[in-house]
């Protein structure tokens, strides 16, 4: 678990270079680029830094519409690539091994499907207790992944599970059933509630005893 920032796989990219001008000037041109972190900061759109190899660069805090895989004349807003802000300054990277390179797609704000290739997800917690929870990150119906996709419109997407559908060639049929799940607003916990207590019992191999309370 890392705190407000954590390292991402070195992806190349490319950045519209408006994006390094503050919108002022560039558009409609790229700057090569390889992904370095990512930053959380809560309630703001992921950020993301690159090293810039043509200048020696690291150009941090660009949202995940600032790059593209390959320069295209497409320019898709962010809100149609991310859907959630971060959620806490606690965040850890993972590349999920059993979708890896996964072809997936996504149901987009505008109604509108993208597909891609599944490249790493981004997570959010609350890292330490000893600081006052002002977030949603650990409320089972609130909490929310950000899985990274490569699209093929040459954008890079953060979409949350509920948004996506991956396609195992091993595994998935030809023809996928849509997923009509609730969301899950439980709490599952095996001590809070459980009729059974090992307190008094110091033996190394102890006996569960039927609480009688």
């Amino acid at each position: 678990m890392s705190f407000l920032v954590a390292n991402v796989p070195p992806i190349k990219v490319y950045v519209k270079k408006q994006y390094l001008y503050d919108h002022e000037k560039g558009h409609g041109e790229f700057v090569e680029g390889v992904w370095v972190s990512c930053k959380s900061i809560q309630g703001r759109a992921l950020y993301f830094e690159t090293y810039l190899p043509t200048y020696g660069a690291l150009y941090d805090k660009l949202p995940i519409s600032a790059f593209v895989s390959e320069p295209t004349e497409l320019n898709l807003e962010l809100e149609e690539l991310e859907l959630w802000d971060a959620f806490d300054y606690g965040l850890t990277v993972i590349e999920k091994a059993a979708i890896s390179g996964c072809k997936a797609k996504y149901l987009s704000p505008s109604k509108q499907w993208y597909s891609g290739e599944y490249l790493f997800t981004i997570d959010n917690c609350h890292p330490d207790k000893n600081i006052l929870n002002t977030g949603y990150s650990e409320i089972p119906e609130e909490h929310k992944s950000f899985n990274i996709l490569e699209l093929d419109n040459k954008h890079f997407a953060a979409q949350p599970n509920n948004r996506v559908l991956f396609y195992d060639k091993s595994l998935s049929p030809a023809k996928l059933e849509k997923p009509d799940f609730k969301v899950s607003t439980i709490e599952y916990n095996v001590e809070t509630e459980s009729k059974w207590t090992a307190g008094d019992d110091d033996k190394y191999f102890y006996e569960l005893l039927e609480n009688k309370d």
